[in-house]
């Protein structure tokens, strides 16, 4: 197996890209784990990153194009400030991010661009912009250090926005889209709240739901219209 330390003037710097890994090499971390302060682990095979442990003083970690879920946990890393999980499998990224709060506390930024989780046009062309914006003030509602998301700096709006609407901004997914029941459709529509209202959809285009909203009828079966006689038409 190959792998590179990088030149001599940066050798804190440590890739193993494109190997098919499942797991960290053992030897990685005897090795560099206390020498590491930069971890390239893209486009390999990898479900876990418990090898991490060793890492101590992990700074920059970049694990692009695995296989990398929703049941994600890291060990802590106390000095990692930017992370990046692109094009992994993330459908709900609530756990990541409270684990993420615990486990790197000094984290600066973060990108998850091309998972599901991440409701943009890489992902899906029904997203847009206001998906997107909902799901930047959930994740720095929870991550109040981030400076940069995906490709984009935090603003000091957004990073306001986050503290009093970010909570109600949660990125969800049916966990099987293609067998929703019409019940459990209704009920996505009856949540007590309605985020960013100016970004809402008509239903039938909510395929893969990301969040739920709140959808107002206006049409002639609306309750506004149920106390109307025929003679004050």
């Amino acid at each position: 197996m190959a792998f590179h330390r990088g030149p001599p003037h940066s050798h804190h710097d440590v890739s193993c890209i494109g190997h098919d890994l499942e797991d960290i090499p053992d030897f990685l971390g005897i090795k560099y784990g206390e020498l590491a302060r930069r971890l390239d682990l893209s486009f390999n095979q990898l479900k876990s990153l418990t090898g991490l442990k060793v890492f101590s003083q992990l700074e920059e970690l970049i694990v692009d194009n695995n296989l990398l879920g929703n049941d994600l946990q890291l060990p802590r890393l106390p000095r990692l400030h930017t992370l990046t999980l692109n094009k992994n499998q993330f459908t709900d990224i609530e756990g990541l991010l409270e684990n993420l709060v615990e486990a790197t506390p000094a984290l600066e930024y973060l990108s998850l661009l091309g998972n599901e989780a991440c409701p943009n046009q890489l992902v899906s062309m029904d997203k847009d912009e206001d998906d997107y914006q909902r799901y930047r003030f959930f994740v720095l509602h929870k991550l109040t250090t981030l400076k940069f998301l995906d490709t984009r700096k935090v603003t000091q709006w957004e990073r306001s926005e986050a503290q009093t609407r970010g909570a109600f901004m949660k990125v969800v997914k049916p966990k099987n889209d293609e067998n929703i029941s019409d019940d459990v459709k209704s009920e996505s529509s009856s949540t007590p709240y309605n985020p960013l209202p100016r970004g809402s959809k008509d239903a039938k285009n909510h395929k893969g739901v990301f969040t739920k909203c709140r959808y107002v009828y206006y049409g002639k079966h609306s309750e506004g219209n149920r106390f109307i006689r025929n003679d004050q038409l």
